[in-house]
């Protein structure tokens, strides 16, 4: 928490990266992966020859569209951490942050954001970088807790972290950053829990809340596109944060050698 007189605010920690692998390779993880897969599917089937970048942990979903693209970077918030990506193969992997992207203009065709703009300092900040760095015609799709959901209220998996959003507080602010929303899709439905009996049925809750009650996913799912007839106010501000290599010793004095 933070105070600056009569104004307090509360500093988001964002996930550790390495419990979102972990949540990401226990059996509730993988049926989440699953569930949020099936939706992204449907607002995005291909990426043919388009430059992707995720932001946050999104690469247990970069995987399904990294074939298609042109090329495809997984970009990881500082505060959380990062892993190579792919595995196996020429690291894809940055370690940013989220408001300063080491992107040129409009050099990026498509942004995923998950487990991201949730944990960001200044969201408006975020989506402002993610417009400057979209193409014209860009697309962004962003994964977000529902504050209705259930998801959003345990802390045993990274959706009950951070910043939950209601549908309208996310188009608000993608409208006030410069994006116009477009379709939207929702996923979570089943409860989070590690019971095998209930995760047994998480294809019927899938199916039966996308039908009954789709307020109350686990997740919202927002593509929105760059709008290009406004333009955002531009203002030049020194970065407030510095990288510190976690290898680096401190305290330990150099020597000379003459």
């Amino acid at each position: 928490m933070k105070s600056n007189g009569s104004l307090i605010t509360f500093e988001i920690m964002h996930a550790d990266i390495v419990d979102l692998r972990q949540f990401y390779h226990s059996e509730l993880g993988r049926m989440a992966e699953q569930s949020i897969a099936i939706a992204l599917s449907s607002l995005w089937v291909r990426l043919p020859q388009e430059r992707l970048v995720g932001i946050g942990y999104s690469v247990p979903f970069l995987d399904r569209f990294q074939a298609d693209t042109e090329r495809t970077f997984a970009f990881m918030p500082a505060g959380q951490g990062a892993v190579n990506w792919p595995v196996g193969s020429l690291s894809s992997t940055a370690l940013i942050f989220d408001e300063e992207l080491p992107l040129p203009d409009s050099s990026i065709d498509r942004v995923l954001m998950v487990h991201s703009l949730e944990f960001a300092e200044s969201p408006r900040e975020t989506l402002k970088e993610l417009w400057r760095v979209l193409a014209p015609g860009g697309r962004l799709v962003i994964v977000v807790p529902n504050r209705r959901g259930v998801w959003a209220r345990m802390e045993h998996t990274p959706f009950g972290s951070g910043r939950p959003y209601s549908r309208g507080q996310l188009t608000h602010l993608l409208r006030e950053t410069n994006f116009t929303p477009g379709a939207t899709a929702e996923a979570l439905f089943f409860p989070p829990s590690k019971l095998r009996a209930v995760l047994r049925l998480r294809r019927g809750f899938e199916r039966i809340g996308r039908m009954l009650w789709p307020a109350f996913s686990g997740v919202i799912i927002v593509e929105a596109q760059k709008r290009l007839y406004q333009g955002l106010p531009v203002a030049a501000r020194a970065s407030r944060r510095v990288f510190v290599p976690v290898l680096a010793p401190h305290g330990v004095p150099t020597t000379r050698s003459r």
